[in-house]
């Protein structure tokens, strides 16, 4: 890494051999040398507006690097805002604080776990992940999603199939690191959280649009560094259907968190006494693309496992399942191109993380969280991710602590 300059502002300067500056912010936060590569490739894209932002919690993914913020002038890359379109977080405060929980919250773990379909069970009849029958409520919050999917269809057929299923999906959770947490602020105070996206119709237009960008490159000869970095060009078809696609895809996974919330907030009235939710609310992306206006252009900006950070912004950084988690206030820095991380990211892949841990080691980390102590969690153990408290302390010019979360509960896909 050739870099120099800009700490005074938060970043290190690094200038890319023949593309466009990288600035991070990553200071004693360890970065993969796969990642920085791959961060790299993304510079030498001839249409990246000004230079590359990468956030503290920056590592390797399918494409784009998770932690990164690219800004395109004329072209967007379909892989890297990825196969999770609008996947991010919602967080709630109540009026509720520690002493109002049950001392055996096993029980409320229990009724979240009923309320919200969550995991996947594939090859059975049913998949338990998904609704049978949507509920009234979720039925309601559909209407006014399913013009604008059949508008989507209609340019692309093939997404037909999936997209009978998306309604079954609105208002669940998912698997991997998708997490549903219930949580207690620096004055006790209870939050309900959660961390989901578009689910599989946005999978299924993620992966639609990927190949047929890879498809244009492969009509026009364009050769890349990396094939997942094929992109489209404003101005034709495929970039017209997959704006409109994508930005569909990222009001359902708005709409998803909102109904899992809803859902949630739910379970624990059940559970404990009445309480109000109050307006100290967050529902935030941090896989997208959005058109906005950075260094005296309108440019797209693709914020791969990044937050928007706009003076004033409220966002969430959540740490692992047995860190902290951060809910954050930008500060607008233009560098950065207004955004902040996602989280803590990981610094190890899940096949190594279960080979690197074991049942104790994650029960050790978990110690105090009602959640799930199993191998199938074992590859979300904290010891799987970066210290959340160096990511933080990397971009202190980019947001600043609103509350910091401890959870209680944590339910995992």
């Amino acid at each position: 890494m050739n870099a120099h300059g800009g700490e005074d502002r938060g970043y290190v300067f690094s200038q890319t051999p023949g593309g466009a500056p990288i600035k991070s912010w990553t200071k004693d936060v360890p970065v993969e040398e796969q990642a920085w590569n791959q961060v790299q490739n993304v510079a030498r894209l001839p249409f990246v507006h000004k230079h590359v932002a990468v956030m503290p919690d920056v590592h390797w993914g399918i494409g784009a690097t998770v932690g990164s913020v690219i800004p395109t002038s004329g072209a967007i890359v379909p892989a890297a805002v990825g196969v999770d379109i609008g996947c991010g977080m919602m967080a709630v405060r109540t009026s509720l604080t520690a002493c109002d929980l049950p001392d055996d919250l096993g029980g409320l773990r229990a009724e979240i776990e009923r309320r919200v379909p969550h995991g996947r069970t594939p090859g059975r009849r049913r998949d338990e992940g998904s609704w049978e029958e949507p509920p009234v409520d979720l039925a309601e919050a559909w209407r006014p999603l399913q013009d604008g999917l059949d508008a989507i269809v209609s340019q692309a057929p093939k997404l037909t199939r999936p997209a009978r299923r998306a309604q079954l999906h609105l208002g669940t959770l998912g698997t991997g690191n998708h997490f549903i947490e219930i949580c207690l602020d620096e004055e006790d105070s209870v939050w309900a959280m959660l961390h989901s996206g578009s689910r599989g119709i946005g999978n299924a237009i993620g992966r639609f649009y990927i190949e047929r960008a890879k498809e244009d490159m492969r009509r026009y000869f364009i050769n890349l560094p990396d094939k997942d970095l094929a992109y489209l060009v404003e101005g034709t078809t495929h970039f017209r259907d997959y704006v409109r696609a994508v930005s569909w895809a990222q009001k359902f996974a708005f709409a998803n968190r909102e109904a899992m919330m809803n859902r949630v907030l739910g379970a624990l009235r059940s559970v404990v006494r009445s309480f109000e939710r109050t307006e100290e609310a967050v529902n935030c992306h941090h896989n997208y693309v959005a058109r906005e206006d950075h260094f005296k252009k309108s440019v797209w900006v693709t914020r791969k496992g990044a937050v928007r950070a706009r003076e004033g912004d409220l966002g969430i950084v959540p740490g692992s399942m047995g860190a902290r988690s951060y809910i954050v206030r930008g500060k607008g820095n233009k560098d950065s191109f207004h955004s902040c991380s996602h989280g803590a990211g990981r610094v190890m892949s899940r096949g190594d993380a279960r080979r690197s841990f074991t049942l104790a080691n994650h029960r050790d980390a978990t110690a105090g969280v009602e959640c799930r102590k199993d191998e199938g969690v074992i590859d979300e153990t904290p010891g799987a991710y970066k210290d959340i408290d160096a990511v933080m302390a990397a971009q202190t010019s980019l947001v600043d602590v609103v509350h910091t979360l401890k959870q209680v509960v944590c339910v995992k896909g």
